[in-house]
């Protein structure tokens, strides 16, 4: 559909929890057209739904749809109090919702808005898990079959009970418990440390030299206690080794770079360019982590992108189960449209989950594709996700072997 679009007559924000829970923004035009928007925050969802609804929403009836850049200033700077996850979802809600409005628009895919493809298809990588060596070989087996030419490898750590990214039995992994508190994990460093080198080095035995095979650590480490994995893992030949340690202190990250040639990926926590500043400058990552919704949007991730660019610095979204079909579908867009774009991070949806979003995205053989539907190309059934109310759930907190607190 093409057309003059003159302002926006509503913006409804939509929770809803199709398997889990997700918030999506619908902002419509006194043309009629929709533009959708995703704001989940996983654990966090209510603040903002609430963010946008009650602060956000109101400032968007009236104002033209088709500025987009000025609507992001605005809601970014606009706001003595800015950053963080929940003002940046929120925003990142907006900014998609119009970029799939002003495709609609001129009845262009979004990645031809951006420029136009770069490339034929996006490489994407999924999750393969097992609690022991033997499960995680059959996992790596089992992705593979699928297409997937890079995989994450987690496996659980013996003495341990639970650990992140891996469940028992082969359960599908959804980090969000449902309840009113959040499930107190244990963890214990030392034994990750010694078992997994001996675990990944047994995945690369197995998969052989050609598959691209990553590994994520989860903000656990000390920066001494990263260098030593990255040292140990060196011979594995990783795409990348994720997140070694809390990074809000990014002086530490130059330890780490000194002591180890492992490719660094950094940044699914973060919200804004500033905090990828000091990581991309000084050459200290590999891959930029940030997620299209989580970051404000397609416009301020498209500028983290260039600034990591002459840094040879490619970008490689966060894309968990807690990214909503909306957000994903806007990723593969910067992904088909941006030169220093390396891969995405897809760990697939439960049928009714696709059911509620319908979309235009595809997977096929280890890469993804956004379609080329006007605008984003994924909708909400309204009726459909009604069925489904929101559902306290929380991402799991993780205390030490002491009782002490940790990161989980």
């Amino acid at each position: 559909m093409t057309g003059n679009v003159d302002k926006i007559v509503s913006a409804q924000v939509i929770v809803c929890s199709p398997g889990r829970n997700f918030v999506t923004l619908k902002i419509t035009t006194d043309d009629g057209l929709v533009g959708w928007g995703d704001a989940t925050l996983n654990g966090r969802e209510l603040s903002v739904a609430s963010y946008l609804r009650d602060h956000v929403a109101p400032l968007l009836i009236g104002r033209d749809p088709a500025r987009i850049e000025d609507t992001w200033q605005y809601l970014y700077r606009g706001v003595y109090w800015r950053r963080g996850p929940v003002t940046m979802a929120a925003i990142g809600a907006v900014d998609v919702a119009l970029w799939d409005i002003k495709g609609k628009v001129t009845g262009q895919p979004v990645y031809q808005l951006l420029g136009g493809a770069v490339r034929d298809r996006i490489l994407s990588y999924t999750h393969a898990t097992g609690w022991d060596i033997p499960a995680l070989l059959d996992s790596l087996d089992e992705k593979k079959a699928l297409g997937f030419q890079a995989l994450r490898a987690q496996t659980g750590v013996p003495g341990l009970d639970t650990v992140y990214g891996v469940t028992k039995g082969g359960k599908p992994y959804e980090p969000a418990g449902r309840g009113a508190a959040p499930i107190e994990e244990v963890w214990d460093t030392d034994a990750y440390l010694r078992y997994a080198p001996k675990a990944l080095a047994a995945a690369r035995e197995h998969v052989g030299p050609e598959l691209k095979l990553l590994h994520d650590a989860h903000h656990r480490l000390t920066p001494n206690q990263a260098a030593r994995l990255g040292k140990s893992l060196e011979a594995v030949d990783l795409f990348w080794l994720e997140d070694v340690t809390p990074a809000e202190n990014q002086e530490v990250l130059r330890h780490i770079r000194a002591h180890t040639t492992v490719p660094l990926a950094i940044g699914e926590v973060f919200n804004t360019v500033w905090e990828f500043q000091t990581l991309i400058t000084e050459q200290l990552i590999d891959f930029v982590r940030a997620a299209v919704s989580h970051a404000g949007g397609i416009s301020p991730l498209r500028r983290i992108a260039a600034l990591a660019d002459p840094w040879q610095i490619k970008l490689a979204p966060h894309g968990p189960s807690d990214i909503s079909p909306i957000a994903l579908g806007a990723s593969t867009h910067i992904g088909l449209s941006t030169p220093n774009f390396a891969i995405q991070e897809y760990m697939g949806y439960p049928d009714l989950t696709n059911e509620v979003f319908p979309h235009s995205w595809s997977y096929a053989d280890g890469h993804l594709h956004p379609g080329d539907q006007p605008g984003i190309g994924v909708e909400l059934d309204e009726a459909l996700a009604a069925k489904f109310p929101y559902e306290p759930a929380y991402l799991p907190v993780a205390r030490r072997v002491d009782g002490s607190m940790t990161d989980w």
